[in-house]
């Protein structure tokens, strides 16, 4: 459960840095507090948390090949940052499996979105995860 919860703190973080434009480290550090989240999964979450903003733009790349008449920035906010968040676990958490890593991310749509986001989702991470296998990823 506390990796569940790193995740959703990590979530929560990439979030407000995407709406909000706050600075991720005290977010990440208000929230790990605030839920009593534990040193290590604390860094958990800010391993995510920090990788995800570090390759925000191949994310972003990467989930937009697999969007079909959509755009990514048209997405609801939290649905783009959930996609965020786990294809950075997808393609540059190799130690992650990729089921884990997929249902951890609809686990974070069923609590932050709505049903047919959850479905939405489920079928783009599909794709992300199959394309990441084929451009060489180890998922």
């Amino acid at each position: 459960m506390s990796r569940r919860l790193a995740r959703e703190i990590a979530f929560q973080t990439i979030f407000q840095h995407d709406i909000g434009k706050n600075e991720p480290e005290p977010t990440l550090t208000n929230l790990a507090e605030e839920n009593g989240l534990n040193q290590k999964d604390t860094q958990f979450a800010r391993n995510l948390v920090m990788g995800t903003i570090a390759k925000l733009e191949e994310l972003d790349q990467a989930i937009a090949e697999c969007l079909h008449n959509w755009q990514l920035q048209r997405l609801a906010a939290v649905d783009r940052n959930i996609l965020r968040l786990c294809a950075y676990e997808l393609l540059f958490c190799p130690e992650i499996p990729v089921a884990v890593a997929i249902n951890e991310a609809l686990e974070l749509s069923k609590a932050f979105s709505s049903d047919e986001s959850t479905k939405f989702l489920n079928g783009i991470l599909d794709k992300l995860a199959h394309h990441s296998v084929h451009r060489g990823g180890d998922n």
